[in-house]
């Protein structure tokens, strides 16, 4: 069956990107003489598309009121998990809303939740193509939303340095990434962060104490106006030193069946103030400063800062926006020569690159030999480092490559 009319769905959380996703779609879909849709609110729209009384096509003009350099979806988001809705006939509803505004396929931009949908919407005959988005960088393919969140994410941290300077604090900054520290460890090497703790390194909290006191020491003690600050960003999928991971245990799982991730930032503070109570050189280091108030302001402060959904809102990158268009463009080619129940991965040399969906939505950790490159600059990751680290040249042939 030849395909005339396409639905959008964006699902999951909001990043930059998606809006130069549907952009994308809807342009190409213009171009090669097809009509597109949007389908609003995810997963949930889709399930009730069937009640509506019409949905909103992507004409020139409406094409034009999206901006692909602003973060968030026009499309909307929902996290609902399609296979989970007590209904034992969701999929003929679906269905039926698709036939209902003679929709052909569906183009879906999401992460590894998302993904799985559109893998069990395939399995049920409904024809869907998988668009990677994701701020988290866990999937195989790059990901709309991840240079977004990672600049954001460099900002704040940058910016944080003048409040725990004026104060001479040592900032904790806690940011999304789930169980991959990908967004923590390129936003925080950005800002120049002193330490970056993600959940594929174990903490040495000894070390990492040690190290900060260090520094802190020796930037307050240099300074004319004794003066200093240290930067510390962390993964909330960070673990405690038991291995278990930090949840708001209040929380309800979501329909993917995830727990609330909270309190990576708060466990960081818990474990440096624990040290700083107990470190006898503290005491001298306050007094020799001329900071030291009996009684009032003994030792330095530490600080948790969780800047939350800043960092996944507001604004796209020029690499999320061009990608988002190219994956949306390279959806709709693939819609039109027959395959679905794909990932779209981007283009090169002119062809449509894509993955089986499941290979797509494994996720994807971070390379302790990326971090190694960083330590050897003296950026800590909460371990001891080998200060005399040496890296081996390897010639390559190909496309090198990519940071992300």
């Amino acid at each position: 069956m030849a395909i005339k009319n396409i639905g959008i769905i964006t699902s999951g959380g909001d990043c930059g990107g998606l809006n130069a996703v549907i952009r994308g779609i809807a342009l190409t879909a213009q171009n090669r003489g097809l009509k597109s849709f949007i389908i609003p609110n995810g997963y949930a729209g889709l399930y009730n598309l069937v009640t509506f009384d019409r949905i909103t096509e992507l004409t020139q003009d409406r094409i034009e009121q999206i901006d692909i350099c602003a973060a968030g979806s026009e499309a909307g988001n929902s996290r609902v998990k399609v296979s989970k809705i007590q209904d034992e006939h969701k999929y003929e509803r679906i269905r039926d809303g698709l036939k209902k505004f003679n929709i052909d396929a569906l183009l879906i931009a999401g992460g590894d939740d998302t993904g799985s949908v559109v893998a069990d919407l395939s399995e049920q005959g409904i024809k869907c193509i998988h668009i990677p988005k994701t701020m988290d960088l866990d999937l195989m393919t790059y990901s709309v939303g991840g240079d977004s969140t990672i600049q954001r994410i460099a900002e704040f941290a940058r910016d944080l340095r003048t409040t725990g300077r004026t104060h001479n604090r040592v900032i904790v900054m806690e940011v999304f990434g789930r169980y991959a520290g990908h967004t923590a460890f390129r936003g925080g090497v950005a800002a120049g962060a002193d330490a970056v703790l993600v959940p594929e390194i174990p903490v040495d909290f000894d070390f990492l104490y040690k190290f900060v006191r260090d520094r802190l020491f020796d930037r307050i003690g240099k300074s004319d106006v004794h003066a200093g600050t240290v930067m510390i960003v962390v993964a909330e999928g960070l673990r405690d030193a038991s291995g278990n991971e930090l949840v708001d245990p209040n929380a309800p799982l979501d329909s993917f069946g995830h727990k609330k991730l909270m309190g990576a930032g708060r466990y960081v503070v818990k474990q440096i103030e624990d040290r700083i109570k107990k470190d006898p050189e503290i005491r001298e280091f306050m007094k020799r400063t001329g900071q030291f108030v009996d009684g009032v302001y003994e030792i330095p402060e530490v600080r948790e800062l969780r800047p939350g959904h800043l960092v996944r809102c507001g604004f796209t990158t020029p690499v999320d926006a061009c990608f988002g268009l190219e994956v949306g463009a390279g959806a709709v080619h693939l819609a039109l020569e027959g395959t679905f129940g794909v990932t779209v991965a981007g283009s090169r040399n002119g062809m449509v690159q894509y993955m089986d969906i499941k290979d797509a939505i494994q996720q994807r950790f971070i390379d302790e030999g990326d971090v190694k490159v960083y330590e050897s600059l003296g950026l800590c990751f909460g371990r001891p480092m080998d200060a005399h680290v040496a890296m081996k040249g390897e010639k390559i042939s190909g496309r090198p490559h990519r940071p992300y």
